[in-house]
């Protein structure tokens, strides 16, 4: 072999080596990739050439009682950029959303947006009207702009508007409820967002009839409440005309089924209309229902005669000496009029809603007796409604009481106490002595777990005897000469008791001269309760009282809800019970 053969040989022997060394180290790449980092490349992979998008779940609906819509979702859209694609044309595309979204966009915000370096998404304006989207964007379009993308989402809507929008409450920005239904009902009513990934191109637009994965999405649920739409409108309207005319600072109106506790109307003046977020602020957002605490005044009084009457101390023609005035522990307690000594009986004493006539009852009872009756009805206890930021208000323990405190607390002073409290603790003496627990919802319905109806619990706090003997001596107090005839309904037999109490400063903890909370209670059919309501205004103009101020809107929304639920008008007459002996 020559010198020049063994020459050649040698160099092809080393090209043979380095050509295997290659194929080896390629070989063992791809062993790598396809076989022990598959999963991982082939990830990278698609995530390199897809997009993934939100498909939001729209929020479920909370409905009145016959299935018609209190908060729903109308349609909205999302408008975003891509500043890539904007840069060049910002302030021209800026001009076009201001002039269709005004104020709600700022110009100098949005082109800052529209020309994002190093940013393909940005976002223009969040959950918009969907016609003033598209608007927007076919103007955009028609002047040969483009990098502005549409994204479909659903908004919060309140076809009521105002309408019982302390119950409904509303939502922030994060779409989560704030007060209400809407925050009590938060994880019912929403739903789990869906996604769609699909293909895209180097540049980012989407491949046509490319592979697609969609993962659907779950909407809310609803929820079912007791309310009655109709009779809530008239409620929310008479009541906001009593606050304007009486010149008080808040107004609030409840009816329940003294059956059921199901509440059918809710009602606060001033309030503010979550639809718009018109008037929305801390006085008007508060739930007063069951998260203001007041001193209840006079409409105590039922509860205090209730005690009596189930421990078997009292009866309608009971006899009660009333003196003209009473000191006790220093502090002098008197009636609303004048009079020298009055021989009253127990129905005359609440008829006249006398003071002095009802202390004197109340002697009957010890200081723990009188308290853990009290109790019973539920005063100083949350009543367990499903809303959020319920107060217990304020029954002081016994041991606490002095002889006036067991005075002032017989005719509702001295204690604090929501109108839902009051409305449960009264709602038993129309329902035979069985206290219920209210409620504002009856039913919730899930995709997930379908319908679920809300229980609530009941339990007797007073004897049916007492019951009937006490709402006897109510029904006093609406005849001609009681201290709220003006809440009489023609027709029916009603039951019913007056309030004012003094009004106490929130900041100081003192009461304040001439100011007042007015109230009035009361259920009908008498002789076979069905509804009760309860109507309060505070701090109304000077002259203002229970029966003259709050019967005539007791009358008016109690009337509406017997016609509403096809309540026949009563058969009997009320008994006569005399007042005086």
């Amino acid at each position: 072999m020559t010198r020049h053969q063994r020459l050649i040989r040698r160099r092809l022997w080393a090209g043979l080596i380095v050509i295997v060394a290659v194929f080896t180290i390629f070989g063992a790449r791809l062993f790598q990739i396809q076989g022990i980092d598959s999963q991982a490349y082939a990830t990278m992979a698609a995530e390199s050439g897809t997009q993934t998008i939100a498909v939001p779940a729209p929020r479920g609906k909370i409905v009145d009682r016959n299935d018609v819509a209190l908060a729903a979702n109308t349609a909205g859209m999302t408008l975003t950029a891509d500043p890539s694609m904007t840069r060049e044309n910002a302030t021209e595309i800026a001009r076009v959303l201001v002039d269709v979204f005004g104020d709600e966009i700022d110009y100098f915000d949005a082109v800052t947006k529209l020309r994002t370096p190093n940013s393909r998404f940005e976002y223009l304006i969040k959950k918009a009207p969907a016609w003033k989207a598209q608007d927007a964007l076919d103007r955009i379009k028609e002047a040969g702009y483009v990098g502005v993308f549409g994204q479909k989402v659903s908004l919060r809507s309140y076809p009521g508007g105002t309408l019982a929008a302390n119950l409904l409450g509303h939502l922030n920005d994060a779409g989560d409820g704030v007060g209400g239904l809407e925050q009590r009902y938060n994880s019912v009513l929403t739903g789990v967002d869906g996604s769609q990934t699909f293909e895209v191109s180097p540049t980012g637009q989407r491949i046509p009839q490319a592979e697609n994965t969609v993962k659907e999405m779950q909407p809310g649920g609803t929820v079912v409440t007791t309310i009655d739409r109709d009779l809530q409108w008239y409620a929310d309207r008479r009541l906001a005309e009593a606050v304007k005319s009486a010149s008080a600072d808040w107004g609030l109106a409840i009816t329940m089924d003294t059956q059921t506790g199901q509440i059918v109307q809710m009602s606060q003046a001033p309030t503010f209309n979550p639809d718009t977020g018109a008037n929305q602020n801390k006085s008007t957002t508060v739930s007063r229902a069951y998260q203001t605490v007041y001193e209840p005044g006079s409409v105590q009084k039922s509860l205090t005669m209730a005690a009596l009457a189930d421990r078997g101390k009292i009866r309608p023609d009971s006899k009660i000496v009333v003196p003209p005035s009473m000191t006790i522990d220093g502090f002098k307690i008197s009636d609303y009029w004048k009079h020298g000594v009055l021989h009253l009986t127990a129905a005359g004493a609440i008829a006249q809603s006398s003071n002095l006539g009802v202390v004197v009852a109340a002697q009957a009872l010890s200081d723990q007796q009188m308290h853990d009756a009290l109790n019973r009805f539920g005063l100083g206890d949350k009543t367990g409604i499903d809303l959020p930021g319920e107060s217990a208000g304020l029954l002081p323990p016994a041991s606490d009481w002095s002889d006036a405190k067991h005075a002032t607390i017989a005719f509702g002073q001295g204690i604090s106490v929501t109108a839902i409290q009051m409305l449960r603790a009264v709602g038993a003496i129309a329902n035979n002595g069985v206290m219920v627990e209210p409620t504002v919802v009856s039913a919730t319905r899930t995709p997930q777990d379908g319908t679920s109806k809300v229980k609530t619990s009941k339990k007797r706090v007073m004897s049916e005897q007492a019951s009937s003997s006490v709402t006897r001596m109510m029904e006093a107090v609406t005849a001609k000469n009681g201290t709220a005839h003006t809440a009489a309904i023609k027709g029916y037999r009603v039951a019913g008791k007056t309030g004012t109490a003094w009004r106490v400063n929130p900041d100081t903890g003192r009461y304040v001269k001439g100011q007042n909370t007015v109230s009035f209670i009361g259920f009908a059919p008498a002789d076979n309760p069905r509804f009760i309501t309860y109507v309060v205004l505070d701090k109304p103009h000077s002259n203002a009282g229970g029966g003259s101020t709050a019967g005539p809107v007791f009358s008016d929304i109690m009337s509406m809800a017997l016609e509403r639920f096809g309540i026949p008008p009563t058969g009997s007459k009320p008994p006569k019970v005399p007042h005086k002996w």
